[in-house]
């Protein structure tokens, strides 16, 4: 029996569409996003700073001293965003109460655990083909050329970070700390079980999707981290942008239509601009 959105007198395709839209995954497994990741990421970064330890230890001319600091950027880079996946993964299991029947869709599902292998890896790709074949030598002959407690202390890591990484980090602490309100702010209001209200505090005072904005500081701040010579974060930043855009545009949709008196003043994500 067809349902109603499948009767032959809709439009061509609508049929394949009702049948798409019913592979969906419990909402809940937004969890499994970021289980990925922290595995993923900490993975890249365990094998980066091994790397970057051998690495550190034999640098003595400019062209060595220039790729020492490149990989320690890199490293930096990393855990700034195992900060951001673990933080994600402990909301999503003790912050966020998914609704038994929320779903989402499968297509939707597979795209976010993409998105969180591809996103830690993107940091990385500067040095990420060194780090590989450093990380089969060590599996394959058990190399073991370095020694961390003192190639760490004697390459004294936060020396190696310059201006840039400093005020990037800064940045990514400032959108850290917000979406950590935010989040707690949504999780609170879905805690209670009750009918939806229009949310209150912290950057939802100026927006009405401040974890979004929140998401684009933070990746503003890793790319500023990076010295924006990579172009694959500026990738990654236009993907987040880009994709939190069109959420954000929709949330506003529906918080106009659902409440009367939602605050004329309040943007999409972006104050003053969207």
């Amino acid at each position: 029996m067809l349902c109603s959105c499948c009767k032959p007198n809709t439009i061509f395709g609508s049929y394949w569409l009702c049948r798409l839209q019913k592979f969906t995954v419990p909402q809940r497994f937004f969890s499994h996003f970021y289980m990925a990741g922290t595995l993923w990421t900490t993975l890249l970064l365990l094998t980066t700073w091994l790397y970057a330890c051998t690495a550190g230890s034999t640098s003595s001319t400019i062209f060595a001293l220039h790729k020492s600091h490149r990989v320690w950027r890199t490293v930096f880079l990393l855990w700034l965003m195992e900060a951001q996946v673990l933080r994600r993964l402990y909301e999503s299991l003790y912050v966020f109460h998914y609704r038994p029947l929320a779903r989402m869709h499968i297509f939707g599902y597979f795209i976010g655990m993409s998105y969180y292998i591809v996103a830690p890896l993107s940091l990385c790709c500067t040095c990420a083909p060194e780090v590989f074949e450093f990380t089969l030598d060590l599996v394959s002959e058990g190399r073991k050329q370095w020694q961390p407690l003192e190639v760490i202390g004697g390459n004294r890591f936060p020396l190696w970070l310059r201006w840039k990484q400093w005020v990037g980090s800064a940045i990514f602490l400032w959108g850290w700390i917000h979406q950590l309100r935010c989040h707690a702010i949504l999780g609170s209001m879905r805690a209670g079980g009750e009918e939806y209200v229009i949310p209150k505090g912290d950057w939802f005072e100026i927006v009405s999707s401040p974890h979004y904005l929140a998401e684009i500081v933070i990746y503003v701040g890793l790319l500023i981290a990076s010295g924006g010579a990579d172009i694959t974060i500026w990738l990654l930043l236009a993907f987040v942008v880009t994709n939190l855009g069109f959420a954000a545009a929709e949330t506003q949709k529906w918080y106009i239509g659902k409440f009367e008196d939602y605050p004329k003043h309040r943007y999409a994500m972006i104050p003053f601009i969207f």
